[in-house]
């Protein structure tokens, strides 16, 4: 019987990821830290669906690079539950940077800049109510139990 709330999060391997063929680790590592994978689906992004994704950055100087690199290529959208699941997976994945991020978290391991740097994830439960609807329908979202959900 859980005892506190479960909250979710959007998770995105970009382009650089999928070409990279780091889907698999990046999930691992989600799946070992004990978050559950509610959703997830390959796909290539329109630039209609990335812009609305990125809209607060229209206007800003990288904008239209954000639009071309997202789209380049497939993406692996994920939606990830888990208790106080958004910093737990900002914290995985390390300060947007790459050349910065910690070794041990995604980006620290996986990339050394800030374009390609391999995920997104959001920021808050408002970028998350924002995001997921670009990227699922309510019906692709699945709520289950894992066998040893009362363990994790």
């Amino acid at each position: 019987m859980r005892v506190f709330t479960l909250e979710k999060t959007l998770v995105l391997i970009k382009p650089d990821g999928v070409q990279r063929r780091i889907i698999g680790n990046i999930i691992e590592r989600f799946e070992k830290r004990g978050l559950f994978v509610r959703a997830m689906k390959l796909m290539l992004l329109s630039r209609e669906k990335a812009e609305e994704h990125y809209k607060i950055h229209k206007g800003k100087p990288f904008f239209n690079d954000l639009i071309e690199y997202i789209t380049s290529g497939p993406i692996v959208a994920i939606i990830l539950e888990g208790k106080d699941v958004i910093s737990v997976v900002r914290g995985m994945c390390g300060t947007t940077d790459g050349a910065k991020a910690a070794p041990g978290t995604i980006r620290g391991d996986f990339c050394t800049g800030i374009q390609n740097n391999v995920v997104h994830a959001s920021d808050s439960q408002e970028s998350y109510k924002h995001e997921h609807k670009i990227f699922f329908s309510n019906d692709e979202i699945l709520d289950y139990r894992y066998i040893d959900e009362e363990l994790v």
